[in-house]
């Protein structure tokens, strides 16, 4: 995988973090093939950027063959691979588990294995948000609340509970399976890694744990467009959210790193090597 490098490195340019998140969404099945892109003006919109940004944007992924302009006002996905099927079944299940920030990329990484490998994807706030927002206002807390310590002492737990269990359901059933989330608390518990693998280990299950690395200006291109009502603490203080993250943490024990900056490698050509990385023993 790529290692991170340092930021004042790479300077990386507004059309290159816009055209990486859109090249993802494609990758990870968001934006199907042959579907239509909304205007120039209406991306610049929904990215928060200029119309110059998103032609030089679209230049790129139309050189790269991803976009192609039917006409001068519309352009489609092109990315025909999309209905390719595939499953992998190895002899003893994978569980992988993928942790980052917010917007860095984590649940689109998650997406494009499981489309390589046929993997179920199990992502915590897909299965537990219904849940975890009717909780926090039964408590009376704001629906979208993920810093109080209502949500990070009683709610949160539960939600890594609920998420593990689904995981160890399929783990039991054979089947190999890729859990995303944040795993910030967990990935830098010693105890809780060496449980983890344990646990897998005595159900004939290999563990890999994968961190997301995005550098600040990218993740923060990407949450802004997302819009989730969860996000919306972070963007409201968004330099103080980043003096409470670190940017350099990396899981206790070993694991791999994705680069998902936007100068890196593509985010499908590195999902490839780890599913060919985490394979390489069922050849043996």
């Amino acid at each position: 995988m790529s290692s991170p490098r340092n930021r004042a490195d790479r300077p990386e340019s507004l059309h290159q973090q816009v055209a990486r998140n859109i090249r993802n969404e494609v990758e990870a099945g968001r934006l199907a093939h042959g579907t239509a892109l909304p205007s120039t003006r209406k991306l610049a919109e929904e990215w928060g950027v200029s119309v110059f940004t998103i032609t030089e944007a679209m230049k790129m992924l139309a050189d790269e063959g991803l976009v192609i302009n039917e006409s001068r006002s519309k352009r489609v996905v092109h990315a025909p691979d999309q209905t390719r099927r595939s499953e992998v079944r190895p002899q003893r299940p994978r569980v992988i588990l993928i942790g980052g920030y917010a917007g860095s990329g984590k649940t689109e990484l998650g997406r494009i294995l499981a489309r390589e490998t046929g993997w179920p994807m199990l992502d915590k706030d897909t299965l537990t948000r219904p849940v975890v927002e009717a909780a926090l206002e039964t408590l009376g807390q704001s629906p979208h609340d993920r810093e109080s310590d209502t949500y990070l002492n009683a709610i949160r737990p539960r939600e890594y509970e609920a998420l593990q269990d689904a995981a160890n359901e399929n783990v039991q059933c054979g089947n190999s399976v890729i859990v995303t989330a944040p795993f910030i608390r967990e990935f830098g518990d010693p105890a809780w890694m060496a449980r983890t693998r344990a646990f897998y280990e005595a159900a004939k299950a290999d563990t890999v744990v994968v961190w997301v690395y995005c550098d600040a200006d990218t993740m923060l291109t990407y949450v802004r467009r997302r819009g989730a009502a969860r996000d919306t603490f972070k963007l409201a203080n968004w330099a103080g959210y980043l003096d409470a993250v670190n940017l350099d943490f990396r899981p206790t024990e070993a694991h791999i790193v994705v680069d998902n900056c936007a100068s890196s490698r593509p985010l499908q050509e590195q999902a490839k090597e780890l599913v060919k990385g985490i394979l390489a023993d069922e050849a043996l």
